[in-house]
């Protein structure tokens, strides 16, 4: 009761949508994301499902991020419940788990086990990094910061930073500002 409608995630029509609107052809978000046309076919047209790489990829391409393409991947509902067995895990395998669905002006992510290292963020907004379990090394604005079990980093919007975990089976709460937001600055900060 109360639960989101059994659905399986839409990235698909996200994509398109998102290619669309800025008017590229399926070739050019190919040549950007170095992904085959054929392939980004299949994964509009829900033929089949990208990676989490794949679909960083195609975010890189397409002047986003994976977590607005997922978030635009579904309806937004105004009270919505994800359960936690919903999906269907691989052992020993890194995963990303949406925490929101839905097209909000919050996003939630769930990160578990190793995580892409090597990729730098730069988010619109503010973010805020809890660590549930095992532990990460975050580097943001040249400083190295090392977080435990517990502990919580808070970025403020246009912080290039990278994160990895460095304990297996790390856990990983990741909650930002939606990109689209435009969120105000705030004056004592420009002061100094």
């Amino acid at each position: 009761m109360g639960d989101h409608k059994e659905q399986p995630l839409r990235v698909g029509a996200a994509v398109r949508r998102r290619r669309r609107t800025l008017e590229l052809t399926l070739a050019v978000v190919a040549q950007r994301s170095g992904l085959s046309v054929p392939f980004l076919s299949q994964v509009e047209n829900e033929r089949a499902r990208p990676s989490r790489p794949s679909l960083e990829r195609i975010a890189d391409a397409l002047g986003t991020t994976a977590v607005e393409l997922l978030a635009a991947a579904d309806p937004a509902c105004s009270v919505d419940v994800l359960r936690a067995d919903d999906e269907a895990v691989e052992p020993d395998l890194p995963r990303v788990r949406a925490l929101v669905r839905g097209h909000h002006q919050l996003h939630a992510m769930e990160f578990i086990g190793d995580h892409d290292e090597g990729r730098e963020f730069q988010h619109r907004n503010d973010e805020l990094m809890y660590v549930v379990e095992g532990a990460v090394e975050v580097e943001a604005e040249g400083r190295a910061h090392r977080l435990g079990r517990g502990d919580t980093l808070y970025l403020s919007g246009g912080v290039r930073h990278r994160w990895r975990a460095t304990v297996p089976d790390t856990r990983v709460i990741v909650v930002a500002v939606a990109d689209h937001i435009e969120a105000v600055e705030d004056p004592s900060r420009r002061r100094r």
